[in-house]
């Protein structure tokens, strides 16, 4: 094997950020170089308070705020650009032994990233880093190359009776 494997965790169900997180935290207890970047992902979540305190954890955010709700902006699609440009240059040497690109499938989902070019940087990398993809939506072309694909799916949830975000729980 000459590179590490991809990993997708997707699906409609919680904990797709909160599996790539226990992943970059045993990691990081092995030893190993973390870098863990979130796309569309602005907002101050809790756990970047304690991602930033451990060693071998590097993170990067590649967004302005959750969009969901609206179209992207402009600034939107650029901090997405800005941020795999930033990601593809990490997947040309071993820097890192695990590079987690939190949400980036809500990137490519509205379109912020061409699945294309994301699919073909994954597969000239030079690194041997494990690859994690998380976020809703994956294209079928990404979860073709992956070696793991793990769908979050939701069964029941407490939003739908009323129950809002609450820090350190959902965010």
């Amino acid at each position: 094997m000459n590179s590490g494997l991809i990993h997708i965790y997707s699906g409609n169900g919680k904990g797709k950020t909160t599996a790539a997180l226990g992943l970059a935290l045993r990691a990081a207890g092995a030893g190993k170089k973390v870098l863990f970047s979130q796309f569309v992902k602005g907002l101050p979540y809790s756990e970047h308070n304690i991602l930033k305190q451990i060693p071998g954890i590097d993170l990067r955010i590649f967004g302005r705020d959750c969009f969901i709700e609206k179209d992207p902006e402009p600034e939107d699609i650029e901090a997405a650009k800005n941020g795999f440009e930033h990601i593809s240059e990490h997947l040309q040497h071993d820097k890192y032994d695990i590079i987690i690109l939190d949400e980036i499938n809500i990137a490519l989902y509205f379109n912020l990233l061409s699945a294309n070019k994301v699919i073909n940087a994954l597969q000239s990398r030079k690194t041997m880093a494990e690859i994690i993809i998380t976020g809703r939506y994956p294209p079928d072309s990404l979860v073709e190359i992956a070696d793991l694909h793990t769908e979050m799916l939701e069964h029941k949830h407490y939003y739908n009776l009323g129950v809002k975000a609450r820090k350190g729980i959902e965010f």
